[in-house]
């Protein structure tokens, strides 16, 4: 093999995540009802996978014998077309009665985001970042 292989284009961005969850039917609940994502396939009972039209949730029922402790995942985030919509969603999502880890806030860099957990304990950034935000 040649040491002077071209590096690939860049990749068109992280748009899909797989998350093993215990509390399917609830995760299932909030990523649908209140985040409103959309079922693209359902192969089975026990994985669903999601998507908001530009990316794709895969959510995937944890047996006993996964160990969770091999979970390395911080957050996953949700673009929002502007910093109002921050506190939209935040008062939006305690309505829901959503368990809140952080409250909304502006960044540094001009972002704007919350943090909240999913039914299965999943930290979910709901962020404006104006670089790839819509209205950015």
């Amino acid at each position: 093999m040649s040491k002077d292989i071209k590096k690939p284009p860049a990749t068109q961005g992280m748009k899909h995540i797989a998350l093993f969850v215990k509390e399917f039917e609830a995760c299932e609940h909030f990523y649908i009802e209140l985040m409103g994502m959309e079922i693209e396939w359902q192969p089975d009972t026990n994985n669903l996978y999601l998507s908001s039209g530009n990316d794709n949730l895969a959510l995937h029922r944890r047996n006993e014998d996964i160990d969770p402790t091999k979970q390395k995942l911080d957050h996953i985030g949700f673009i929002i077309e502007s910093p109002e919509q921050v506190d939209d969603w935040f008062f939006f999502l305690k309505q829901h009665q959503i368990d809140i880890r952080q409250p909304p806030r502006t960044h540094r860099d001009g972002a704007r985001s919350f943090y909240c957990y999913d039914p299965d304990g999943t930290v979910v950034q709901i962020i404006y970042h104006p670089p790839i935000s819509i209205a950015g």
